[in-house]
Parts: C-alpha cells; structure tokens; sequence
C-alpha cells in the first residue's frame, strides 16, 4: 500500500506527480465517532477525512507509528489498520484492505437511518457509584455510550428511577433508568457524556 495517500493535514504528500494526484483517491472529509481498539485499550475517536486507502483520526491520546488498530464505524464495519503518522492529537491510518470510501459512508448512512439502530459503545470493567433519593450505591459499569450506561448491581433498580452516576475521575452524569432485569440495568443519561472523556476506557477501568 502506498503509505503516503494515508490523510495527512498537509494533504498529499509533495513528491507524488500530477499522475499520482488523480489517480489517488480522494479524500472524503466526515464528521462522526470509530470505535477503536488496540492492545490494551479502546476508546472512541473521532474520524476526520477517509478514502480508499485509509483515514485520518483526532483523539488526545499517546498514539505511536506502526501501531495495529482494528476500528469499528458500525456493528458491521470493522476495519483493520496500521498507524503511519501520529502528531498533535490527529494519527493517519493504513488500510490493511483497501475500501470503496464513497460506498462504505452509503452503507453508514443507510445504517443510521434503519430502525433499530444503537449508537456505538466502550466495553468497560469498573466500579463506579450511583445516587438515588435512598443514598449512594456500589455498582459495576460494563458498558458506556455518549449517551448511555449499562449497570451490573445487586438488587433491583426500578425503571424509571432518576440518579447520578459518579464514573471515575470526577466523571458525573444524570441518568434515568430505562430497563432492569436480573441484577442488570440500563441507564439513559439526560446530558451526553463527552467524547473526550471515552477516548481511553483505561481512566474508566479498576
């Protein structure tokens, strides 16, 4: 694969000729959350441009050259990759695989538009505290979204019960509970949690 057509903030690379230029995809600049995982962490970051070759990506994380990515933009669209370039908070991705850019952002769109659709969430293992009116409680988290959390408890948490859901590192978050069965509950947070408090489940995990 031709590295140097990976997205890069000063865009192609200079010494490719006018040849190269068209014949190069273009790049298709996209507004919207990966799920990324590497060894020994996941997170969500955030895609900036795509093309046939690969895609540039923005997360305030130590991102390295040479570091193996698999990066899901759905529960169907897994891609697997190599970091080329990693600077200020952006890294550019090799494709192991070339894609159809243009197709893959169709199938994406049509994805989001289908009945059913879950937003995209971070596999998590942790101990965190809820607050409803009868006090603080000890739960585990095993799931978070942007706008959402699933719980592992003891008892039962009622539907519809409102809390506060203290996540580690002073993370807090309103939730109201939306399902509830066996020990395990969802929760819907009022106010999204940000994307750059999931860049890392690392903070999350303990």
């Amino acid at each position: 694969m031709n590295v140097s057509r990976v997205p890069h903030p000063s865009g192609i690379a200079s010494d490719l000729t006018d040849a190269d230029r068209r014949n190069s995809s273009r790049h298709c600049t996209v507004y919207r959350i990966a799920t990324i995982e590497r060894e020994g962490d996941a997170g969500f970051w955030r895609v900036r441009n795509i093309s046939d070759e690969g895609m540039m990506l923005a997360a305030n994380v130590q991102v390295d050259p040479g570091e193996r990515l698999q990066i899901a933009l759905s529960d169907s669209i897994r891609l697997s990759a190599e970091v080329v370039w990693a600077e200020n908070g952006r890294c550019g991705v090799a494709f192991d695989t070339p894609v159809n850019a243009a197709e893959l952002l169709k199938q994406l769109a049509a994805e989001q538009k289908a009945s059913g659709y879950r937003p995209p969430r971070l596999a998590v293992r942790g101990h965190a505290t809820i607050v409803t009116d009868d006090g603080p409680r000890e739960i585990d988290v095993v799931n978070l979204s942007q706008q959402g959390a699933g719980l592992v408890h003891d008892g039962e948490l009622e539907v519809g019960t409102k809390l506060e859901l203290v996540l580690w590192g002073g993370v807090r978050r309103r939730g109201i509970v939306r399902w509830s069965r066996k020990g395990q509950s969802g929760v819907w947070l009022t106010a999204p949690l940000e994307q750059a408090d999931l860049e890392s489940i690392r903070r999350f995990e303990s």
